[in-house]
């Protein structure tokens, strides 16, 4: 199969994410031009984004099929078309942290996403019940970040059992989506 013009690819994983997160509605974090979270070009690069102590984490994106250069919509929105096989990612700046919309186009596409997370010495990623990390300050024991437990659903709305699972350093998300209508839609969700 040709590979996708890179306009092309972002358009197509931006409609897919819109017309799921416009049934999502309101339980959904807008977009924002949050000066404090850096986008790198690149998926591997990642992002550096602020915790709630003024300390900075760095996520970045594993990019099996190639790591192209982000597609820039406007500087809170960039799209990462082609990380993998039938796979790209919708990058938002939101006023709190980022989200990584993960758009699966097709039943070719992986079941497992890998998102490293480097983080500054005293913070740790600690698993709660909910299915999501937070990212804990070691000596006070408070929560100065989160990602949110993810969620997927496919072209019909129906929900996917996302999960996380934590490799090492590595947060790897898993969207079981044999049988789904595509595209599917997945969420990782960072904020402070």
């Amino acid at each position: 199969m040709p590979k996708r013009h890179a306009l092309d690819g972002a358009t197509a994983a931006m409609n897919a994410a819109a017309q799921v997160l416009a049934v999502r509605g309101k339980a959904e974090p807008q977009e924002f031009d949050n000066a404090d979270v850096q986008w790198a070009m690149r998926a591997r690069e990642g992002v550096w984004t602020p915790t709630r102590d003024k300390q900075r984490i760095h996520v970045s994106l594993d990019c099996a099929a190639g790591d192209r250069a982000a597609t820039v919509l406007r500087p809170s929105l960039r799209v990462f078309a082609g990380i993998d096989v039938d796979t790209d990612i919708v990058a938002q700046t939101l006023a709190d942290g980022i989200r990584l919309v993960t758009v699966v186009h097709g039943p070719e596409a992986p079941t497992s996403f890998r998102f490293t997370v480097s983080l500054p010495e005293g913070l740790a990623l600690e698993a709660m019940p909910s299915g999501g990390f937070d990212v804990v300050n070691l000596r006070y024991g408070a929560t100065v970040g989160r990602f949110y437990s993810p969620w997927a659903c496919d072209a019909l709305f129906r929900s996917i059992k996302a999960r996380y699972e934590l490799d090492g350093n590595t947060i790897v998300m898993r969207v079981p989506h044999e049988g789904a209508a595509y595209p599917v839609v997945a969420d990782p969700h960072y904020s402070i």
